[in-house]
Parts: C-alpha cells; structure tokens; sequence
C-alpha cells in the first residue's frame, strides 16, 4: 500500500577511493536518475564509524528514494546508468553496505 507522499528509500555506506571518479559517476547518473523521480534525500561524509554488523567500511553515507519500488527497480535495471556505473562507480567505490530500505515521506 502507497500513501500519498510516500517514497520508498535506501539508507547506503559506500567506501569511495576516488573521489574525482565518484563524482564523475553522480554527475552522470544524476539525470537517469531524475528520469525516474529519483532523488538523494540525504548526502553524507562520514570519519568514524563506531560500530557496524559488517566488515565493509564506508565513508560516505546516503538516502536515494523513489517515488515507487517499480521506479526503484527500472532506475537500476537501465542499461544507460548500468554503463556509467561500470565506467565511473565500480573503480572509484570499494565497498557497498545496503543498510536499509524503507518507506519515507
């Protein structure tokens, strides 16, 4: 069930190595991004992590959200962002932490 202003958001830690090639990556994504009212809700640097259930580390922390989970799905199925995360996002991240998924709004 949708609530009118709801959208359905990841909470996600990523360790970027190249911070010039992550920007590359959101520059690029950003648009295919829009296509499907996607947005970042919340933008993080982070220094410290003090405790986490994972062994991945992160520097940078995140909300990404979307009007639906089916917007969710086709932003990430597109081969156009598919493309420019192989180009940009996989050697500029080294780890990924998907920390949560919920409805927001």
């Amino acid at each position: 069930m949708r609530v009118d202003g709801q959208r359905f958001a990841i909470l996600v830690g990523v360790e970027v190595q190249d911070h010039e090639g992550y920007a590359r990556y959101r520059a690029e994504m950003t648009p295919i991004l829009g296509e499907y009212s996607g947005r970042f809700e919340y933008d993080m640097i982070v220094s410290d992590v003090l405790k986490s259930p994972v062994s991945a580390r992160f520097n940078r922390v995140f909300t990404i959200s979307f009007p639906s989970q089916d917007d969710r799905v086709r932003f990430f199925s597109d081969d156009r962002y598919k493309a420019v995360r192989a180009q940009h996002f996989e050697p500029a991240v080294s780890d990924v932490v998907t920390m949560a998924e919920f409805a927001s709004g």
